[in-house]
């Protein structure tokens, strides 16, 4: 109780990174570019862009210097950066002055400070309005900071009163499930209190994790109080019955955290950040449950155990006795039905589109109608920026020309085309030449007309840097399609490590458990299908799923819906060392499906709310991933596994060490 009440006031200590860019490696291109840059130029990439209504080119040039002098702003680039405002507009080039000024509205393009996002956004607003927008990377962030703490909250208020229900309607006592949640609350809080030693999480740790580990570790309390309940039965003493209690279960829920603590620990090998950040934190979060479980609270029940004599009342559920004989009738069609949806699934799952950032903010949001609006008037565009070495102002002079013909290139900025190839840039004032060139490099910037990332976003930053090369045996490209580009190739090479690691150590895991070669396969077998049905909709709904959700939960989803299985298969396998197979997996599933359906109910809860209740599209795809994987891995575990287990009886007998299955009349 000491360190829960230490930790909760520790986690309000620990710093919340909203940036994805910070997670890629640092020999990632785009970052050795950004570092390189940081270095070398003052002037960053813009990361906002500011559209205001209704104004003459000298409101605009007012408006610049307000925004200029808002504290976090550190650059404002408008129409008078790139031509001479002093002429006539009319002279100038028009494909120059649209991306900058049409119809009396003016598209500012400016930096906001790294941290300051929130705070400055904020100072945007108050100084443009209602009636006009601000939208870019910095926006989606202050977004994301500002919603992640109160979507937080609202998920905890609508989730824990359904777990508190759901554990209500699966137990006899009226106070048991507040034992349950406070023993995981415990381990939650201190969880959250030692990332001070962290010293920072990611938005997606602080939004996915604590409830994540509340929904995958409650059944560990869950095994412990019903056993402690059987003994309380035959035994009169209430420690005495903890002790055996202990004893009993204790394996089931080892094993049960082992497949969840190993799954996660595969999270932390990915290169990309924001999964070993999370993957670390979940690793933690289920030690600390385990420990919870086994030491918190078997001192809490045996302090207050009257309480739950005092609060019993009858079973809310009928007895499920005889559904195991119903579902064995589908036993044939299930087996068939797997079969012919695995391959299918298994194919379209590797087909899915992918979104690699954070996706798009909602159009019920203010950026998102800001956004929507700022892309209808102005079309879309994404900056990227080109470093090449300094001192060929002929060379310089081709590749600019070149690159102005690329397609989806709407404009090019660099020294040769907005000064002057034929001033030599010492005649010129620092002041001139400083956004354009450093001691070393040239700085060549490109707006382009794509996304800022899709199939046409990342063939063009491919088709730029093949052009530069051509040029220049140096060069480096940076900007936000470039980071996600980075992204993309990061986490796909992540994919097949976290997958392959998350297999073999629950396979493992498995192994030692049941001491059997085919236990495991029928189980992975049984989950993986699940996962692989759960990742196919979305290519069948013809929707593009967020790529970190995809991966985490392709972890999370096996890693967590694997004790199903287990509490399935541990229980068969004794009451099959009793009675012929089909007589204990009919049993089986009259003692278990009560149990697993309430436990993939609370974790499919978490999921759909996190799904409900998040603006934030990676925390929303992996509650929806993580709300129908939790189902779709109940009906194969009810379905599907008793089919195999029967069917594969003879296979299973010979393949598992000391299997001693019943030899009598019916075997």
């Amino acid at each position: 109780m000491i360190l829960a009440l230490i930790s909760t006031i520790a986690q309000f200590a620990v710093s919340v990174n909203y940036n994805m860019v910070d997670y890629l490696p640092e020999d990632a291109p785009s970052m050795q570019a950004m570092d390189l840059m940081e270095d070398e130029f003052d002037e960053p990439i813009p990361n906002a862009r500011v559209m205001v209504r209704d104004v003459s080119i000298t409101e605009a040039l007012a408006y610049k210097e307000k925004l200029e002098a808002i504290d976090g702003v550190t650059g404002v680039t408008w129409l008078d950066d790139v031509i001479d405002l002093k002429k006539p507009l009319e002279m100038a080039d028009p494909d120059t002055v649209e991306p900058y000024y049409q119809d009396e509205k003016a598209l500012f393009s400016l930096n906001i400070r790294e941290g300051d996002e929130v705070k400055t956004t904020d100072q945007i607003y108050d100084l443009i309005g209602e009636e006009n927008a601000i939208s870019g990377e910095a926006v989606d962030t202050a977004t994301s900071q500002k919603m992640a703490g109160q979507e937080s909250l609202n998920a905890a208020a609508l989730l824990v009163p359904i777990i508190i229900i759901i554990l209500i309607l699966s137990t006899t006592s009226w106070i048991e499930p507040l034992f349950f949640l406070t023993a995981i609350g415990i381990s939650v809080l201190i969880n959250l209190g030692t990332n001070i030693f962290l010293g920072e999480i990611s938005f997606v740790t602080q939004s996915v994790a604590p409830i994540l580990q509340l929904a995958v570790s409650l059944d560990y309390a869950i095994f412990l109080l019903h056993s402690f309940s059987d003994y309380r039965k035959r035994v009169s003493d209430p420690e005495e019955a903890m002790r055996r209690a202990i004893k009993q279960s204790s394996p089931a829920i080892a094993a049960s955290a082992s497949t969840t603590f190993f799954g996660f620990i595969a999270l932390s090998f990915m290169n990309f950040g924001i999964g070993a950040d999370l993957g670390l934190n979940l690793v933690k979060g289920i030690a600390l449950s385990f420990i919870s479980v086994i030491v918190f609270l078997p001192a809490l029940t045996l302090m207050f155990y009257k309480w739950i004599d005092r609060t019993q009342h009858k079973p809310f559920f009928p007895s499920f006795n005889g559904v195991g004989k119903r579902i064995l009738k589908l036993r044939i069609p299930s087996l068939f039905l797997l079969l012919l949806l695995i391959v299918p699934s298994f194919l379209a799952q590797s087909q899915t589109s992918f979104i690699y950032g954070v996706g798009e903010q909602p159009e019920t949001t203010r950026a998102g109608a800001d956004a929507a609006a700022i892309q209808e008037e102005f079309g879309k565009n994404t900056s990227m920026v080109l470093l090449v070495p300094k001192g060929d102002t002929g060379k310089e002079e081709e590749l600019v020309q070149h690159l102005e013909k690329l397609p989806h290139v709407s404009s090019v900025t660099s020294y040769v085309n907005t000064v002057s190839s034929a001033i030599p840039p010492d005649y010129l004032e620092e002041s001139a030449t400083e956004p354009f060139y450093s001691e070393n490099y040239t700085r060549i910037t490109m707006n382009t007309e794509t996304d800022s990332e899709g199939d046409k976003a990342f063939s063009l930053i491919d088709e730029v840097r093949t052009t530069a090369e051509s040029y220049y045996d140096e060069v480096h490209l940076l900007g936000e399609s470039v980071t996600l580009y980075d992204i993309k190739n990061t986490v796909e090479k992540d994919n097949t490590l976290v997958n392959m690691l998350t297999v073999i150590s629950i396979a493992i895991v498995l192994i030692i458990t049941f001491r059997s070669i085919s236990i495991p396969i029928v189980l992975l077998l049984t989950i993986q299908s699940a996962v692989w049905l759960n990742l196919s909709v979305p290519y069948f709904t013809d929707s593009s799923l967020v790529y970190v959700g995809y991966l985490i939960i392709s972890t999370v989803q096996l890693a967590a819906t694997v004790d199903y299985g287990i509490l399935f298969t541990e229980t068969y396998r004794h009451l099959r060392q009793k009675m012929p197979a089909m007589k204990a997996i009919k049993k089986t599933i009259d003692d278990k499906i009560f149990a697993i359906l309430i436990s993939a109910s609370i974790l499919s809860s978490v999921g759909f709310i996190l799904s409900f209740t998040s603006t934030n599209p990676i925390v929303s795809s992996i509650g929806l991933l993580l709300g129908r994987g939790a189902l779709l891995a109940f009906v194969m575990v009810v379905f599907a596994l008793p089919a195999m287990l029967v069917i594969f009886d003879r296979v299973i007998e010979k393949t598992t060490f000391r299997a001693n299955f019943y030899k009598g009349k019916g075997a």
